[in-house]
């Protein structure tokens, strides 16, 4: 009995603060250029055990996808493609998630994660190197995510499917740079 009242105090769950944690994204071309943006987080949580991060997800509201790069007319013009079929079908997949499903400890506050990403209605596992810092008394982690978006059905400008493209073929992997502040 007293282990299982050890184990319970030692292990905390956090709420990810949407307003403080960012989903910063980047894609390029195969040849040059390329642009970058946010997209919103709309809940999450962080699950320590014994300080160390031992579970966790978080979800993205992807009618907030945003181009940072480009503004006025060009901005809404990318952000509409976005929107579309073509990459993130918005409408019918308003949301993407990841939820972690193993954990290796590489050393102090690093971690390998692996865990399924959805997006666009298709799961996949990914797995990425992670930090946990802590930043007044509250867990901060951190990761840069590399996702082959093919394996999500968005294969627009892919190399990989289409022929001819040439300087207008789109990189298969976009990255993530994942910030996530934990709340109680």
């Amino acid at each position: 009995m007293l282990a299982l009242s050890v184990g319970m105090v030692n292990a905390q769950t956090f709420s990810i603060d949407t307003e403080a944690s960012s989903v910063n994204w980047s894609g390029s071309k195969v040849v040059g250029g390329g642009h970058n943006g946010t997209v919103a987080l709309a809940s999450g949580k962080l699950v320590l055990k014994n300080g160390q991060l031992d579970k966790g997800s978080f979800a993205a509201d992807m009618t907030t996808v945003a181009v940072t790069d480009l503004t006025g007319g060009m901005a809404d013009k990318l952000s509409g493609h976005l929107f579309s079929d073509d990459f993130f079908g918005v409408t019918e997949h308003p949301s993407s998630s990841f939820t972690i499903t193993s954990i290796v400890m590489d050393g102090p506050n690093e971690y390998t994660v692996t865990g399924d990403l959805t997006i666009k209605g298709q799961t996949n596992a990914v797995t990425f190197p992670a930090k946990l810092t802590w930043e007044n008394e509250l867990p901060v982690a951190t990761a840069t995510v590399k996702v082959d978006r093919t394996l999500f059905g968005i294969r627009y400008g892919s190399d990989s499917f289409f022929d001819n493209l040439g300087d207008k073929a789109i990189s298969n992997e976009f990255e993530l740079e994942i910030k996530l502040v934990g709340k109680r």
